[in-house]
């Protein structure tokens, strides 16, 4: 279908996610309420010489529900994910191949890093037996960030625009403004899209660790991750993957879909500033937040909540809190303005698709979760971070934010679908 000049409205209609908070959407979203904190020691390999021992690992995952065990030892841990929250994501949305055109559904799912456990092991293969020649001819296909889609796309047979993303932190909110782009135009009917990441291994911690961005509260994990508290030393690293179905509306009207919530505007921009750290005031995130309220044709007043980027940063959190002051003016401080970051930590390349799971379920059920371990007031950081414990708020637009290392910033604006 050629682009008309008529924008079609997308409609989210499905949701899956694999997240430390839980295995399923139902799972994290009533633990997201509780204010449950997914923090806890690092299993997955010694932590003696690290600084930071701790992190948000993904529980009890068991590849083996979502996929046989062939294809789960021909993925790394990013793709399993990728592939369980899609399976999710399609079985929520209650697609019907059989009565689908395939060659119209897409899959634009991102990894800011991609397979890092692989390249973990092959390179203890390769120092092991002194030589390349024991390499896995698989490790290349299960490495590159790509094969998440790819694989999503061949298990269903899905032959539409089909491609990753990858800008650090903001990379799965590029993914679904992509997709978002590619059903106005008319490029596709329904996309599969959202972003996985599993990089809670020796060289993640250890490369976070060196730059100083982890926190390092060793002795009280639950604790560490602390959006907008003046006590906030750095993030904590999670994993996961978060997969939404986006759908144009008349089809999803067609085949009587249960619609969320409706994806109305996004905002890219870039800072062009630093490598690491955000624009002087959050200039970048003030035109992101702008573009996206100017895309959906609403004005600042309407949007009523703001999922933050929120890593838990000294100034990150002080940059995305001016920036909110910039955009809303007075209504800022009428705004509801939380982190699911206190509670996951930061899924790097799946956080976009992750927090905007939780930013469409507020849309959908007029309730906002806490920002966890908000103790301290930061004076530069004043707004109503929804301290400690969920509340309830009539949410009719809200905006999911995300900004990654490069100076890459993503609004995505949701609102309640009205006919």
């Amino acid at each position: 279908m050629a682009f008309n000049g008529k924008k079609r409205r997308v409609v989210v209609t499905g949701m899956g996610a694999v997240t430390p908070l839980g295995l399923s959407v139902a799972e994290y979203w009533e633990n997201l309420l509780a204010g449950k904190s997914g923090a806890g020691p690092i299993t997955y390999f010694d932590t003696t010489v690290y600084d930071t021992k701790f992190a948000c690992e993904v529980k009890g995952f068991d590849p083996l529900k979502f996929m046989d065990r062939k294809l789960a030892q021909r993925c790394d841990l990013f793709t399993q994910f990728a592939l369980a929250a899609a399976d999710m994501a399609i079985r929520d949305a209650g697609l019907v191949w059989e009565k689908e055109d395939r060659e119209r559904i897409g899959v634009v799912v991102g990894s800011g890093i991609g397979g890092m456990w692989t390249y973990h092991h092959q390179m203890e293969t390769m120092w092991e037996t002194k030589g390349p020649h024991r390499i896995s001819p698989f490790f290349i296909p299960m490495m590159i960030s790509d094969i998440a889609p790819g694989r999503i796309s061949m298990r269903y047979g899905l032959k539409g625009p089909n491609y990753a993303t990858t800008s650090a932190c903001a990379t799965a909110s590029h993914a679904i403004g992509d997709a978002f782009i590619l059903i106005q135009r008319g490029n596709a009917d329904v996309m599969v899209t959202g972003g996985a990441e599993a990089a809670i291994c020796p060289m993640g911690i250890g490369g976070f660790n060196a730059m100083k961005a982890l926190s390092t509260r060793n002795d009280a994990p639950e604790k560490a991750s602390r959006p907008f508290d003046k006590d906030r030393d750095g993030f904590v690293m999670g994993e996961g993957s978060g997969i939404l179905i986006l759908e144009e509306l008349e089809h999803a009207l067609r085949r009587g879909a249960r619609i969320y919530a409706e994806l109305a505007g996004i905002g890219f921009t870039a800072d062009a500033h630093h490598i690491t750290e955000p624009a002087p005031g959050g200039e970048g995130a003030v035109r992101s937040m702008r573009a996206a309220i100017a895309d959906a044709g609403i004005a600042p007043t309407d949007v009523s909540y703001i999922n933050t980027h929120g890593t838990s940063t000294p100034v990150g959190d002080k940059s995305e809190t001016a920036a909110i002051k910039t955009v809303f003016g007075e209504h800022a401080q009428k705004l509801a303005v939380n982190s699911t970051k206190s509670m996951i930590g930061h899924l790097l390349g799946a956080a976009g698709a992750v927090e905007a799971i939780a930013t469409i379920l507020s849309v959908s059920e007029n309730k906002v979760h806490p920002t966890i371990n908000y103790e301290t007031p930061d004076p530069e950081c004043d707004l109503n971070y929804i301290p400690n414990t969920s509340q309830t708020w009539d949410v009719q637009a809200a905006i999911s934010n995300t900004f990654g290392f490069g100076g890459h910033n993503a609004s995505l604006l949701f609102t309640k679908y009205s006919a």
